[in-house]
């Protein structure tokens, strides 16, 4: 299976009309000519935290969302993409809580990292701990063993609470591949094309290392779970939050990766009105991304864009983005925080927001967006303009609410009118349906107040250009009757 370059839809599976049979419905009714290049549906398993990201199971749908039937429905107009987290899994999966349960006897012991796996005795060394690339205070839970009531030291790289809800699976053991052969298997029986590897930067744990991205056991995981996914005829698309080098090291080994950077550079772009770096940028990077604006966690900064940008300049940027109501995710690790102390690693926000809610400003961004070599991938907030959801984060206390609004039938009627929203699905379908996005991309020479940039292909030849001082963006085309027309976006 290939992927199609054509424009995705990233949702929850109940942020668009509640629940998946709905989105359905959503899809087909108003975006069935839009989504050309599939719907990355984030995790609807049952999970126990973090929005779906602490699967309990694959093999089954949270039924608050539907079952397979809906996602197999959906697979039959749209090529589906899902989340794997193959890190880690729910402490409240039954995998998890019958090792809780039985400990060492448990069909599944092998499944988890007690700290003897790793340290003599199980006894963690602090001087290894400090190398590690941390996402919380310790890179371990500690959990008592119900049936002798010992204390056991489980592996824990991510979650908010103590002891974690997400426990990291053991990836050297023959059990969780097969475990992870059986997802394969049920993904490809329900119509699903595309598996996002999220968290796998974290899956290798080798002492006197960072943990993170482990050179060269990383690629021989890789290799392993390629050949699984080809073998469902399962495109995959790595996960990778890190320094731009290591996500062009998978993209040099014929990976997709996610352009993280991209983001970023077209915020600057805009709010600064220079293309200067955006240009630089796109002479460099690798085409075989997917490309986004927003998600559901932010605007990546750190560690994605480390080298990349003046710290001094992101603070400037970064103030004006809170004062449009952004908030931010910060580093925790000292050692990985810039030399100046500067530690922001997402900027969260709605995108509409973060322009000001200039529809200029977000169309040409877009633009910009759909011009860059790549899969398009939109968020769902993103298509309908929505904007930040500052009632939401203050009622859970929860920075990555202000963009995760869910939309009512209702609300979802009254955005698809709005003048910005109908400019966006314009935009894409000329995205999806002019053949040169499958030709040779060019930059073409333009002042730094200018955005100038082209595709051919064969009589196919357009241009985006756009004008950073008013945020007025226009494409000119070679249409079917080899005329050149001008498009207003």
């Amino acid at each position: 299976m290939a992927v199609k370059n054509k424009v995705q839809l990233i949702t929850y599976p109940d942020s668009l009309g509640g629940d998946l049979e709905a989105l359905n419905d959503i899809l087909l009714k108003y975006f069935s000519d839009i989504f050309k290049g599939g719907v990355h549906i984030l995790p609807p398993f049952p999970s126990s935290g973090d929005r779906g990201f602490a699967p309990l199971t694959y093999l089954e749908i949270e039924p608050r969302f539907g079952d397979w039937k809906d996602i197999k429905a959906i697979g039959e107009n749209f090529d589906v993409l899902v989340d794997l987290m193959v890190n880690h899994i729910s402490r409240q999966s039954g995998y998890f809580q019958d090792f809780l349960k039985k400990g060492g006897k448990s069909e599944y012991a092998d499944f988890f990292i007690t700290l003897n796996k790793l340290w003599e005795n199980g006894r963690p060394v602090q001087e290894d701990i400090d190398k590690m690339f941390l996402r919380r205070p310790l890179p371990y839970s500690t959990f008592t063993i119900k049936e002798t009531g010992k204390e056991e030291k489980i592996w824990t790289t991510f979650g908010k609470t103590d002891p974690s809800e997400q426990i990291d699976l053991d990836i050297k053991s023959e059990r969780v591949k097969e475990l992870f052969t059986a997802f394969f298997e049920n993904f490809s029986r329900n119509n699903v094309k595309i598996v996002r590897l999220d968290a796998v930067g974290y899956v290798i744990k080798k002492l006197g290392t960072s943990c993170f991205f482990v050179e060269p056991e990383i690629y021989e995981f890789l290799e392993w779970i390629k050949k699984l996914a080809d073998s469902f005829d399962i495109e995959l698309l790595p996960e990778v939050h890190a320094h731009y080098s290591i996500q062009y090291k998978l993209a040099e080994r014929g990976y997709w990766i996610y352009d993280f950077i991209l983001p970023y550079r077209i915020l600057d772009t805009l709010i600064n009105r220079s293309s200067e770096d955006l240009c630089e940028y796109l002479r460099t990077r690798p085409s075989n991304q997917f490309t986004m604006l927003d998600c559901h966690d932010g605007v990546p900064v750190k560690p994605d864009l480390d080298e990349l940008i003046d710290t001094k300049e992101a603070r400037k940027l970064i103030n004006l983005c809170l004062e449009r109501g952004s908030n931010l995710s910060l580093i925790l690790s000292d050692e990985h925080k810039s030399k100046d102390g500067f530690d922001v690693h997402q900027i969260r926000c709605s995108y509409y927001s973060v322009l000001n809610c200039d529809d200029d400003a977000y169309i040409a961004a877009r633009a910009i967006q759909f011009f860059t070599p790549g899969i398009p991938q939109v968020y769902y907030v993103g298509l309908l303009a929505g904007k930040n959801d500052l009632e939401a984060v203050r009622k859970t206390g929860e920075g990555r609410e202000i963009n995760r609004h869910n939309f009512s039938l209702e609300e979802i009627e009254e955005a698809y009118t709005k003048d910005v929203v109908q400019r966006l699905l314009k935009l894409i379908r000329f995205r999806n349906e002019y053949d040169a996005f499958d030709g040779e991309f060019k930059i073409l020479d333009s002042g730094k107040n200018q955005v100038w940039l082209s595709w051919k292909k064969e009589d196919k030849y357009c241009t985006l250009n756009i004008d950073l001082n008013t945020y007025k963006a226009i494409i000119n085309f070679v249409n079917d009757d080899r005329k050149e027309v001008q498009y207003l976006v």
